[in-house]
């Protein structure tokens, strides 16, 4: 692939991201009518990778208003195959000729790479009848989960208002019960975030993806819950983004020993059980900076 006009990321990242959320939903399960997801064992919440991408997509959208090389090729509504056929146009190829895409295979998938923002960051399927290829993409997720057991709340919710005339003709003014919506009234969430610059390196058929990316990824992260407001989701924040950075590309420890540095507290009260939390105060995350590997930095994205 050809190098894109800004330097590909040097440097691992392993990212525990920590989020909360006051009564609100923070993923719905459409299998379960909507209701927040939870550990059926443990009741703790969850939330899905794909949903904090989705988030992440929409402030970068927003920000750039689907401009290239931000533009967003996952969004609601969009046509895939559209889109990859800008790609052959931009290469002046023929989408039919299949002997041409393939000579010119890397050349397609680059295209894409170099004017969507979410196929740099999270790689994509691009073989969807018009073959842009696929790539992998340097930046992923775990699902999110809370660091304790949470209740989920159903909630009526009715309108004053009726849809026809024959309704309003009624004597009890028709049915006004709308449906139902469902809370959690408090959840500490945890999600872990992974950056390789192995699958960024054009050299060796990665995205591309910069440090400018980076930079709207660490910017997302703590800004992405305020363009993404609605009734449903309560108030939802980041509480703190701790990353660990390697001095180089392969890394210099395991993330699951560096996750192990961290730790989340409860309050005593509620760590006996006599309330549940309720408010990021009721936490207190450390990290053990003592140990943490050599060639591994401790950057504390979260602006306050």
């Amino acid at each position: 692939m050809p190098k894109p006009s800004t330097s590909a990321i040097q440097n691992r990242y392993d990212i525990a991201y920590f989020f909360d959320i006051t009564d609100g939903n923070p993923n719905g399960d459409p299998d379960a009518g909507n209701m927040p997801r939870i550990d059926p064992e443990t009741n703790h919440a969850l939330v899905t990778d794909v949903c904090l991408k989705r988030k992440i997509r929409n402030y970068v959208g927003m920000k750039h208003a689907e401009k290239p090389p931000y533009e967003i090729y996952v969004k609601e509504k969009a046509v895939l195959n559209s889109q990859h056929e800008r790609a052959y146009e931009a290469l002046k190829l023929k989408s039919n000729d299949k002997k041409a895409a393939n000579e010119k295979s890397r050349e397609l998938t680059a295209w894409m790479c170099q004017n969507f923002f979410d196929i740099r960051a999270f790689g994509a399927v691009m073989s969807t009848g018009v073959n842009c290829g696929q790539v992998r993409g340097p930046v992923q997720a775990t699902m999110a989960r809370s660091l304790h057991p949470i209740l989920q709340l159903e909630h009526s919710v009715t309108r004053c208002a009726v849809t026809t005339p024959e309704e309003s003709a009624k004597q009890d003014g028709g049915n006004r019960t709308m449906g139902r919506k469902f809370t959690i009234p408090y959840a500490l969430i945890r999600n872990h975030f992974f950056i390789s610059p192995m699958l960024a390196d054009p050299d060796r058929n990665g995205t591309g993806f910069s440090e400018a990316d980076l930079a709207l990824v660490k910017e997302a992260l703590n800004m992405m819950f305020d363009h993404d407001r609605s009734a449903a989701r309560g108030t939802m924040a980041p509480v703190e983004i701790l990353a660990f950075r390697h001095d180089s590309a392969m890394g210099n420890a395991r993330a699951d020993q560096l996750f192990s540095l961290i730790t989340c507290e409860a309050a005593p009260e509620v760590r006996s059980g006599e309330r549940p939390p309720r408010s990021k105060a009721d936490f207190t995350i450390r990290v053990d900076e003592k140990r943490l590997p050599e060639g591994v930095t401790l950057e504390r994205w979260l602006v306050h």
